[in-house]
């Protein structure tokens, strides 16, 4: 279940990755599959080679890929979320949900 995300900020999302952009979105997350993962960042792009490239510099696997729906993307929780955000400097996510910089 997913929360805490503003339905313009999807939609923008959604365009981004639609556009061919490497494009973040965040939010509140719940799933039992992942004690103490509470939130998850969604990092699209409809260009898989692009994203598949985007994944490798952080050591991504590109079987890792979500490639169900329209919008193909990784999803980052935990250490690895904040890593990743920490070093594509998106600040204003890790601190809107107090994700602990790495």
């Amino acid at each position: 279940m997913a929360f805490g995300v503003k339905r313009e900020e999807l939609q923008r999302w959604k365009q981004d990755v639609e556009a061919g952009k490497i494009a973040f979105l965040t939010h509140y997350w719940v799933d039992e599959r992942f004690p103490g993962c509470d939130t998850v960042t969604k990092v699209g792009c409809c260009d898989l080679e692009k994203l598949g490239e985007w994944g490798r510099q952080y050591g991504l696997r590109p079987e890792w890929m979500d490639l169900r729906g329209n919008y193909p993307h990784f999803d980052l929780f935990g250490d690895r979320q904040s890593q990743i955000l920490t070093a594509e400097g998106i600040n204003d996510q890790l601190k809107k949900f107090n994700i602990r910089k790495a």
